[in-house]
């Protein structure tokens, strides 16, 4: 079943105030921060909604808290996907399946950067395949729309602000609304 812009609406009006698994924020203000971010960045209308719905599967598919901590991948980058084809087209719908992909890209191709990222970060990185080898991030990164997946993941990873203001999901949904497929 496809998710209309109410239903996506609902979910964050149902579930967006549950807290951001190990994160000083709330699972809405994490998806807004995201998307403030590719706003700030200059990003298009598609990619500022892929960074909106980049964890949309937290909240389809309720793992609890800090399921990391549990040794569980709720493969959340796949688990919205069938809600949102047909909805949107394939540059979002490979932004928000390839922002995990991303991060284990960036940690084969920039050092600093798995330093730096969260503890919640470093546990799923492991349960979700690891740092890629220099051929899986070379193969990665020649796919079409890779490079948008690794701007959401640099704003996925900044977007843990507290109390940081952001529009409201109204301003980003009214986006989303102009890249819908029908």
């Amino acid at each position: 079943m496809a998710l209309s812009l109410h239903d996506i609406e609902t979910l964050f009006a149902r579930h967006g105030a549950a807290q951001y698994s190990g994160e000083p924020v709330t699972q809405l203000e994490h998806a807004l921060q995201t998307a403030w971010l590719a706003e700030q960045a200059g990003a298009d209308d598609e990619l500022v909604t892929a960074a909106l719905l980049h964890d949309l599967g937290h909240l389809l598919n309720d793992q609890g808290e800090s399921p990391t901590l549990r040794g569980i991948d709720d493969l959340h980058q796949y688990f919205a996907l069938p809600f949102l084809r047909g909805v949107f087209g394939d540059r979002v719908l490979r932004a928000i399946q390839w922002h995990v992909d991303a991060k284990r890209y960036l940690c084969a191709t920039r050092p600093a950067y798995h330093a730096a990222l969260s503890d919640d970060s470093k546990r799923s990185l492991l349960l979700q395949g690891g740092v890629f080898s220099a051929d899986e991030a070379a193969s990665f990164i020649a796919q079409e729309n890779a490079e948008d997946a690794v701007k959401l993941r640099l704003w996925d990873d900044l977007a843990k602000a507290p109390q940081l203001q952001t529009p409201p999901l109204a301003h980003y949904l009214d986006r989303a609304r102009r890249c819908l497929l029908s």
